[in-house]
């Protein structure tokens, strides 16, 4: 694995943290998390073969126009637009963002960092893993570990220190492992929602 091949490293590489604990040793009692309800989303409406092919235009490129989008899947510039906007509405569609090569963008140290974490804490580490700088994905799963993140810096000495002064000072969190990334192929951009463009008159 990719993790043990890093094991021999130099102390200035981030994949050592693998096998850390926190100093307190085991986690206390586990005490359930006052949960903050989060607003809910209307249940989504059944997407026909328009709808779909949509969505993958503006997957591919999410800076389509209604005009473009219109003529592709051979409906009014009206109906795409509102088509689009009741997928934002019912949280089909997520956002609109730019794929970053993120080596060009000065973030050449890439890793997935497995963390497991105190029960039911789940809620409050998402909210601190986001608050991190270069955090990119979390993911809360099954297995080994319970949660998943993917961070991007500068290089592998503020990846360190990422990993061992920010993530080992949360308190839920129990033990991490750090898998550097030699290569990725980012499939789907991460954006923030904006609004549609008005369509053409």
């Amino acid at each position: 694995m990719a993790s043990e091949r890093m094991a021999d490293q130099q102390a200035d590489q981030p994949g050592d943290d693998q096998s850390e604990r926190r100093a307190t040793g085991r986690p206390g009692p586990r005490v359930p998390e006052a949960r903050s309800p989060e607003p809910r989303l209307p249940e989504p409406r059944p997407l026909d073969a328009i709808d779909r092919d949509i969505l993958q235009i503006l997957h591919a490129d999410g800076r389509a126009s209604i005009r473009s989008v219109a003529e592709r899947v051979h409906v009014s510039r009206a109906n795409a637009y509102a088509r689009i906007n009741r997928l934002i509405d019912d949280g089909v569609i997520r956002g609109f963002g730019a794929r970053i090569n993120h080596e060009r963008a000065g973030q050449g140290a890439s890793a997935y960092i497995t963390l497991k974490i105190v029960q039911n804490s789940w809620r409050t580490v998402r909210d601190q893993l986001r608050a991190l700088p270069g955090a990119s994905h979390i993911a809360l799963v099954s297995g080994d570990f319970d949660v998943l993140l993917l961070v991007h810096t500068p290089d592998n000495r503020a990846l360190r220190e990422l990993v061992l002064t920010r993530l080992q000072s949360i308190p839920e969190v129990l033990s991490t492992r750090t898998l550097l990334v030699f290569e990725e192929d980012a499939l789907e951009s991460s954006a923030s929602t904006e609004s549609v463009a008005e369509p053409e008159r």
